[in-house]
């Protein structure tokens, strides 16, 4: 009979005790990875990615339904990769105060990504004119306030030290998931030729980051990476060797990253609100990177939400499913 790997929650709760996930700590991964093993034998973990929601009111009242049929599903958490709002709306704290009530009622742990729409793009008049740092710290103090997860059951996370717990990063099974602050809009590069202050001051961090992890899943001999940021970096332009500047620096680095990581690689955007599953992240010499799959999220006008399925028993390790919202629908 085939064992059932505890959920998020339950490692969640188990990390809290003992320290299993304290990832400063090579010995917590080990006994963290011991204690895998020894249940191994449940080798598929499910999980659920949405974004770009909710931009209308019918959205809003939708969402709460949406997440409860995803707690059915019997997924470990979800993910939500950025844009809690339409561009047009404002930016004030009680819509913020809001999405954060919103996101604590899923049954399940709610990992939450920031996106364009809710700081770098609050200086627009129709959304308050709001400075985007002010209103990157408000999210930060909202939803990124400790060392957990929303929603009713919690998952245990790990955030970059320092200035940034919107990165973060945790565990779920043989998979390393990781959470970036790369929103759309070019990354917040700015308008001109030259970058933006904000954007050399926070990308460094983001590179960091990404590589710091990828080092991780390698040290651990992980089966996989998940990446889970906002923008659409356009990976199509960067092939063509027309990166756009904001993202060019973070193609790279991924690019020769996933080329040295021996297993999957998954990145999940949102941005361009087109749900699709594909492999368009090329080499220098413009073969596809086999290993990298790219998972873009439904978005406004279009709402659902895409199940991720861990399988150790596969080559491929990760399969993936979309489920337009409402159910059925076409």
């Amino acid at each position: 009979m085939k064992l059932r790997w505890p959920n998020a929650a339950t490692l969640a709760e188990k990390a809290g005790r003992r320290g299993h996930f304290n990832f400063g700590k090579k010995i917590g991964l080990t006994v963290a990875f011991a204690l895998w093993t020894t249940l191994a034998g449940a080798d598929t973990w499910r999980f659920a990615l949405i974004g770009d929601t909710p931009y209308s009111d019918y959205e809003r009242s939708e969402l709460p339904k949406m997440l409860d049929a995803i707690a059915d599903s019997q997924a470990e958490f979800v993910a939500h990769i950025g844009d809690f709002k339409h561009g047009s709306a404002r930016c004030d704290d009680a819509l913020f105060e809001d999405r954060r009530t919103l996101f604590d009622t899923s049954r399940i742990p709610f990992v939450f990504v920031p996106g364009d729409n809710e700081w770098t793009d609050c200086d627009r008049l129709s959304n308050g004119a709001y400075v985007p740092l002010e209103r990157l710290d408000k999210l930060r103090s909202l939803f990124w306030a400790d060392n957990h997860s929303l929603g009713q059951k919690k998952l245990k996370l790990e955030r970059q030290p320092g200035n940034s717990p919107e990165h973060a990063r945790f565990r779920v099974g043989p998979v390393l998931f990781v959470a970036l602050n790369l929103p759309g809009g070019n990354n917040n590069w700015g308008l001109t030729r030259e970058s933006s202050a904000e954007y050399r001051a926070r990308n460094p961090l983001v590179i960091t980051w990404l590589k710091e992890n990828f080092a991780l899943a390698r040290r651990e001999s992980l089966k996989g990476i998940v990446l889970l940021f906002q923008a659409n970096p356009d990976f199509k332009h960067f092939a063509q060797g027309l990166a756009h500047d904001g993202y060019r620096e973070f193609l790279n680095v991924l690019r020769d990253e996933t080329a040295r990581f021996p297993g999957a690689v998954v990145a999940v955007h949102g941005d361009t609100h087109h749900s699709r599953i594909d492999q368009p992240l090329r080499d220098e010499s413009g073969q596809a990177l086999s290993n990298f799959t790219r998972v873009e999220t439904f978005g406004y006008p279009f709402m659902g939400w895409t199940r991720g399925i861990i399988d150790t028993g596969t080559p491929q390790l990760f399969r993936f499913e979309t489920h337009p919202w409402p159910s059925g629908k076409p």
